[in-house]
Order: structure tokens, then C-alpha cells, then sequence
């Protein structure tokens, strides 16, 4: 997809992470999620500095610092807020054409930048789920954006299963909705509540 494609639904998943995060009560940041030892503190912070400030690094083209990588965003009171503002910046910085263009320095490798785009996409989008399922919200995104989003797990799964960052996949029905088998790819079963469990 070219960035014209691309971009919109960065917006629209970006907007649909701000809209969850602010539903997060401070009294559920130690609930536990369907992630094996996260609670939902560990899920946010990990949804927040790579949804956020790792979108924005990457179309700058910088690595993500030590203070921000070791930060407790949930620290601040006001985080739902500054999540929604970081998100704000780092889409604007993906509004530059050329930001799509070359390739992203990921340290150990480099990956062409639109492709680095979707990957946070999908973050955006199923961590959104992962927090909105355990603070008792849906995640919701268009058909388009879920598209994507299913293509990008298919395509990267096994290299996210080799990081523990997927489980198996889920068995769902082949006319499930294409975000359900999306987050089914992933290893997540998109008709479990937060007691379920699933790798981060």
C-alpha cells in the first residue's frame, strides 16, 4: 500500500487508541489483562512508547532513548492525555510523503519505512484491543484498517511468535469478521474477556 493508503488509517487507529486510553480508570491499572503477566500498567506502557513515541522516532528516524524505553507513562495522572498528544505528533510526522520513502534503521536490521508503518498500525490497533478488552471497552476500526491489519499479521506472524509476541493462532470461523480473524492470527480469541490468556 502507498502512503496515501496507509495514512489514514494510521489516523483512524491512532484516534481509536486515544479514545481507549482515556477509558482507563487509575483504579484498573493493576488488573490483570489476557496477557501472561502483564497487568494492564505493563500493556499501557509498553501500547504508549511504541504506538507513540516509537511511531514518531521512526519516521525521524531515531532510536528510541533509555529514559523513555524505562519511563512509567501511567506515573503521570494526565497520561491518557499525553498518549493522545504524542499520538497527534507522531501522526503528523507520517503526513511528510517522504518520511515513507527508504528505509528505517531498527538497529539489528533495516525494513522499508511503509512497511514499518503498518507493523505499528497493527500495534496501535491490537494492543488497543488488548487494553480496551481488559478495562471492559471494544476496539474499534473499518473495515479497511482491519484489513490491514490481517494482512500484516499473516504476513509477519511467525516472526512475531519466534519474540513471544504472539501465541498460536485462535480457530475462528472462516466468515468471522476480518478484525476477529485478524486478532485470531495473532493468538488472541476475540470472544475472551480479560481472565483469558494470551501471549503479549
Amino acid at each position: 500500500m502507498s502512503n496515501h493508503d496507509l495514512h489514514p488509517y494510521m489516523i483512524e487507529c491512532a484516534a481509536e487508541a486515544a479514545r481507549v486510553a482515556r477509558g482507563v480508570t487509575p483504579a484498573q491499572l493493576d488488573d490483570p489483562t489476557h496477557c501472561p503477566d502483564w497487568d494492564v500498567r505493563t500493556m499501557v506502557n509498553h501500547w504508549v512508547l511504541y504506538t507513540s513515541h516509537g511511531l514518531e522516532h521512526r519516521a525521524l528516524r531515531k532510536q528510541l532513548s533509555e529514559e523513555l524505553t524505562a519511563r512509567d507513562f501511567t506515573a503521570d495522572p494526565d497520561w491518557a492525555q499525553a498518549y493522545a498528544a504524542q499520538l497527534d505528533r507522531a501522526v503528523a510526522a507520517w503526513a511528510d510523503p517522504a518520511v515513507w520513502e527508504g528505509e528505517v534503521d531498527l538497529g539489528m536490521a533495516k525494513m522499508p519505512a511503509d512497511e514499518i508503518a503498518s507493523m505499528i498500525i497493527k500495534e496501535l490497533a491490537v494492543h488497543g484491543w488488548d487494553v480496551a478488552t481488559a478495562t471492559g471497552q471494544q476496539y474499534r476500526v473499518s473495515d479497511g484498517a482491519a484489513r490491514l491489519i490481517l494482512d500484516v499479521v499473516e504476513k509477519h506472524g511467525e516472526l512475531y511468535r519466534q519474540y513471544d509476541g504472539f501465541a498460536d493462532p485462535v480457530p475462528v470461523p472462516d466468515d468471522a469478521p476480518v478484525f476477529d480473524r485478524a486478532l485470531a492470527s495473532s493468538g488472541r480469541d476475540p470472544r475472551q474477556q480479560a481472565k483469558g490468556k494470551v501471549d503479549q
